[in-house]
This record gives structure tokens, C-alpha cells and sequence, in this order.
């Protein structure tokens, strides 16, 4: 069944008895920035509905300067502003463990642009490193439609030393974990995480430092 914007809504009932209902979203011109978040939200519904992971996306505080309401019943707002600079996309608790990380799609085919994540973004991947969190980024390269996974502190590190405006996709190859997709969990990057926290195994070996 298909609704309004042209997703496929697929209802998946669970042996427990339990629904959920899951959309694969149009990926049109007009809404394809918003793949790699949709595709998040999906995963992290996933996790939440098999009480596997607690994952949300932080809200962006705004301040409401004016709302018209065109009917009674109706309410729209026209005019409002960020309160504060956002900090990272997600957060959330896996394992008794506190998760903060930051989701970004790439269109280029052969490197991520710094301008696309901000020093204050940095500065709080930075801080929630320091207090035990694990912390990373979740990069998409849209043209090859492969999402990787990066540890934030290998991230910051790069970041903090490089002498160019962008990092190599390569890099991304050699220093990043391609994240598996699957129809009801597309961005399933959980099992990289196991991998490198909850197993002690990586694919060099070592598990990264929360310091």
C-alpha cells in the first residue's frame, strides 16, 4: 500500500503478536537529502520495537516568534529561530551504554567536505569521548550508496591534523566499517558497534579507546 508521497507502507507482525508498520520512502530528487535520516529513523524504530537499543533523534530547539492560524482548528507557524547550535543527530543507550553520533550524506564521489560537520559539532563528539560515550559519525556516499561508519575519535584525529578541506573517500574505505543494510533495518549499525565494543573484535583487532 502506498500513501500520498508515493512510500510503500508494509505492515510486519511479529510472533508475539506485535505490528509495526514500515515505510520505504519515495527517493525522488525532491527528498533525497532526507534519505540517509529516514532511512535511521527506520533502523532505530527496529531496535526500539525488538527492545534491542533506545535511539532518538534529538529534537533542534526553536524559539516560536509567530503562528497564524489560517482556520480554528489549524495552527501555522511563520516565523521562528534556533535557540541554540545543534550539537550531533542522534543519542541514545545500547547495552547500558550512552550513544551520540552525527548523520551526513555525501554527494561527491571522491571526498567528504569539513564544511559539512562543524567545530561545535567536533568540540561535542570531542567532549562525550571524554566522559566514556561511544561516539561516532555516519557518513553516506550517495552516488555509491555505501554508509560507513567512523569512530569519532579516528574522525577527530584526522580532522584536527589534516592540511586539506576534505577527507578522501578513500580514507573512508581504509578507516571506516561499511554498515550492512537490510529491508526492515537500513542502516543497521549496531552490528558495528558489537563489533568493536561488545565482541573485542574489529577489523584490525583492537577495540577503540572511549578516552
Amino acid at each position: 500500500m502506498y500513501n500520498n508521497a508515493g512510500d510503500l507502507k508494509t505492515m510486519i507482525k511479529y510472533p508475539d503478536g506485535r505490528k509495526s508498520t514500515w515505510e520505504t520512502h519515495n527517493t525522488g530528487a525532491g527528498r533525497r537529502g532526507m534519505t540517509l535520516e529516514n532511512d535511521i529513523n527506520v533502523t532505530n524504530t527496529w531496535y526500539l520495537d525488538q527492545d534491542q537499543a533506545v535511539i532518538h533523534k534529538k529534537p533542534t530547539p526553536v524559539t516560536i516568534v509567530k503562528v497564524d492560524y489560517p482556520k480554528r482548528s489549524a495552527a501555522r507557524i511563520t516565523e521562528a529561530y534556533f535557540k541554540l547550535p545543534s550539537t550531533t543527530d542522534y543519542n541514545g543507550i545500547y547495552k547500558g551504554r550512552y550513544l551520540d553520533f552525527e548523520a551526513k550524506e555525501c554527494a561527491s564521489r571522491t571526498s567528504f567536505p569539513f564544511k559539512s560537520i562543524h567545530p561545535h559539532q567536533i568540540r561535542h563528539l570531542d567532549a562525550v569521548l571524554r566522559h566514556g560515550a561511544i561516539a561516532f559519525l555516519i557518513v553516506r556516499f550517495t552516488v555509491m550508496n555505501e554508509t560507513y561508519y567512523v569512530d569519532a575519535g579516528t574522525f577527530i584525529q584526522y580532522w584536527r591534523s589534516a592540511d586539506r578541506s576534505s577527507i578522501p573517500y578513500s580514507w573512508f574505505r581504509e578507516n571506516g566499517y561499511l554498515i550492512p543494510s537490510s529491508y526492515v533495518k537500513p542502516v543497521d549499525f549496531l552490528i558495528i558497534v558489537d563489533q568493536l565494543y561488545f565482541m573485542n573484535t574489529d577489523k584490525g583487532g583492537s577495540t577503540p579507546d572511549a578516552d
